[in-house]
């Protein structure tokens, strides 16, 4: 992970972000303590994913379909034990 001064940052932002590879951080500091985070975005797919790609790998076991217990619901629903 690099790290920048707010400086070198301001001065010299198009540059740092020309260099920025696919999942690199670089973190931007005022003095000693970290206040920004940039970031490269992925790569975007250029077709999408298609359907089926784990077809016959997974099967769904049937107690997927069965109702959750009442305390799990609750919790979801944000009422108290």
């Amino acid at each position: 992970m690099k790290r920048l001064t707010i400086h070198r940052a301001r001065t010299q932002l198009p540059s740092v972000i020309a260099r920025l590879r696919p999942g690199e951080t670089v973190l931007i500091y005022r003095g000693s303590k970290p206040i920004a985070e940039l970031r490269a975005l992925p790569v975007r797919r250029r077709r999408p994913r298609p359907f089926g790609l784990y077809a016959g790998k997974f099967t769904v076991p049937p107690s997927f379909f069965d109702p959750l217990p009442d305390d799990l619901l609750d919790a979801f629903e944000g009422k108290a034990p």
